[in-house]
């Protein structure tokens, strides 16, 4: 009870305030009449800067390169959490996971939670100002979107107001939201523990431009061949969802409707690889963003066409930047910024991130960036990278393998560091000097790390405070229990796990 008691309160205080946004939505509504841009939201799944315009070898995305070409790429935009519900949950709300009690990986699916007063989806607040939402499954009999929400909140009525790619021409002004079926495993059939290997969404179909004897994984993994097939997989995924992502591009200009929309393309969390999605490292929390501005719109400040933009921004931001985009104020309140227009906010001089219970794992992990250095402080005790998740042991074939080679002795250097990480712990990476984030400066005396350190150990403090974490307060055991027989019963449980529970 008490524990209920202290995520209300925290809850509500931080909250205080926001109901006056309902109010300034309302008056938006008549005292916009010009013409609106379009805007669509193109949401890759899992994937960090491993795109050609990016730099990225060994994947084919010419769509998503000429988008970029033709717009603005940003490099330094971090998730706030490094998997989907709860990072979809913050930058549909504009306010962080942590703060609204959608922090916990898939939570609050069967109770009877509401988001906190004056928090709401955004395509709530674009609708009371005139946008007509939608959620893309298909584009003339092609699949380009899974239709996905996976928000931590669902008993706030209806999210969109149609999936019909034909309404929205006659619908304009549009906010539609395309969520690809790549990169991900093909794991929705819930038969993923009778299965040898669990495919790629669209393996079959995907182009192998990426050889696995041409690779080049990153050091924190041991060389072997396993590990090159399956880095070579997710590339060709990356290369399946730029083909999909250029069918929707396709259609926009077929439809006369590209020079009135906005496109804003990112990814709803990082790298889909054993310490990419789940972790705090940079290859879980760093993402794309790219905007393209239509040409019927003047461009506002400081969009570039074909520019790169290297400012520290939250993928919070994209909420309070498209309200932004749609002539809509923020609402008071709102943790979210904008970074593009005349009512563009300072720059951030930081961006967090936190990761709280996925699945049935339970970790409390926060995690800071400033433009070179990042800070991530594990709080929970126990291993880390090598903590149970039953998907991830299925799925990510790369995890069973470093645990048979570190129980034989054959892991060593940055592999062998990461099966032995254990929390509570503290990391400070170098960014620029380290991209592979393998070189913790802890225990530097260098006067620069030291400064570091301090500067960003001081940032997360205060962001948990301001912003009422309310990863504070753990799960009772009775909700996280299920999880576990949920996930066993879709994924297994991997002998090892059984074995250490013999008595």
């Amino acid at each position: 009870m008490t524990h209920t008691i202290n995520r209300v309160a925290a809850a509500s205080l931080a909250m205080a305030g926001i109901l006056f946004g309902v109010a300034a939505d309302a008056r938006t509504s008549a005292a916009r009449a010009g013409k609106r841009p379009n805007i669509v939201w193109l949401i890759g799944e899992n994937i960090a800067h491993d795109l050609g315009c990016y730099g990225a070898p060994h994947v084919h995305t010419p769509n998503l390169d000429r988008l970029a070409a033709e717009g603005l790429r940003f490099t330094r935009v971090f998730a706030t959490n490094p998997t989907c519900a709860p990072s979809r949950s913050a930058f549909f709300t504009g306010m962080y996971q942590t703060t609204t009690d959608t922090h916990p990986m898939r939570s609050h699916r069967d109770d009877d939670f509401r988001l906190p007063p004056g928090v709401r989806p955004i395509t709530h607040r674009l609708r009371d100002a005139g946008y007509f939402t939608a959620n893309i499954k298909t584009i003339g009999g092609r699949s380009v979107g899974t239709g996905k929400l996976d928000l931590n909140f669902v008993n706030e009525g209806p999210i969109y107001e149609s999936d019909d790619w034909n309404a929205l021409k006659p619908r304009q002004p549009f906010f539609a939201v395309i969520s690809s079926h790549e990169v991900e495993y093909d794991i929705y059939d819930r038969q993923s523990a009778a299965k040898d290997r669990v495919p790629w969404v669209g393996e079959r179909e995907h182009v192998p431009y990426a050889k696995p004897e041409q690779v080049a994984p990153p050091p924190y993994y041991p060389e072997h061949p396993l590990v090159r097939q399956e880095w070579a997989r997710y590339l060709n995924s990356i290369s399946g969802m730029d083909l999909r992502i250029g069918w929707v591009l396709e259609q926009l200009q077929a439809d006369g409707l590209a020079d009135d929309t906005i496109v804003v393309f990112f990814a709803d969390n990082g790298r889909l690889e054993p310490r990419g999605i789940h972790w705090c490292y940079d290859c879980g929390l760093r993402v794309p963003l790219i905007v393209r501005w239509p040409k019927n719109f003047p461009p506002p400040p400081p969009y570039r066409p074909g520019g790169v933009d290297e400012r520290v921004i939250s993928l919070l931001d994209v909420t309070a930047t498209t309200l932004g985009m749609a002539g809509v104020p923020r609402p008071p309140l709102m943790q979210s910024r904008i970074f593009l227009g005349p009512q563009a906010d300072p720059p951030r001089t930081f961006a967090f991130a936190a990761r709280d219970r996925i699945d049935e794992t339970v970790a409390r992990i926060r995690s800071v960036h400033d433009q070179r250095y990042h800070y991530i402080r594990t709080f929970t005790p126990g291993p880390t990278f090598a903590s149970l998740n039953r998907y991830k042991e299925k799925c990510f074939l790369i995890i069973p393998l470093m645990r048979q080679l570190h129980a034989r002795g054959q892991l060593s250097g940055p592999p062998a560091s990461l099966m032995a990480l254990r929390g509570p712990c503290e990391e400070l990476y170098d960014t620029q000097a380290d991209p592979h984030e393998i070189r913790n400066l802890l225990d530097s005396a260098e006067p620069e790390h030291r400064a570091a350190l301090t500067r960003l150990r001081a940032a997360l403090q205060t962001w948990i405070a301001e912003t009422g974490d309310q990863g504070q307060w753990p799960e009772p055991a009775e909700v996280v229990a299920p999880f576990e027989k949920e996930m066993h019963d879709w994924f297994g449980t991997p002998a090892w796990y059984l074995e250490s529970k013999r008595p």
